[in-house]
């Protein structure tokens, strides 16, 4: 069975709009300090990339202690020098877990948001 050229086109159109409309949020590529990770050393802020620039004015970080109390010293920027990158700086960490809480929206207004935890010391 043979598909003719315009309903193979069509397919090919409808295929590549789905594709497009699934990258179409900034989806969390990588983290520092790593999801999950247990540090021996303190970090000092927390770094997330996304595949997508960031509105600066709509995208933010928490970082909550085991007890809920935010331990970022409430910063969380968007860097200057890559619009993909969320940074936040820490306060002091001791040892324990933490979790990472973002909400972004990318420059072509869609939002998204997650969460992640990582522990300080065994």
């Amino acid at each position: 069975m043979t598909i003719s050229a315009g309903i193979r086109g069509l397919v090919i159109a409808i295929a590549s709009a789905a594709a497009a409309a699934a990258h179409a949020h900034a989806h969390l590529d990588r983290a520092n300090p790593p999801a999950g990770a247990t540090l021996a050393v303190v970090p000092t802020e927390v770094t997330l990339h996304f595949t997508q620039q960031l509105e600066p004015k709509f995208s933010t970080i928490v970082v909550r202690d085991a007890a809920g109390k935010q331990v970022d010293k409430g910063d969380s920027h968007v860097s200057g020098e890559d619009l993909t990158v969320l940074k936040v700086s820490l306060q002091p960490l001791g040892s324990g877990s933490y979790k990472v809480e973002w909400r972004v929206i990318s420059v072509d207004t869609h939002a998204t948001k997650g969460e992640y935890t990582f522990r300080v010391g065994k």
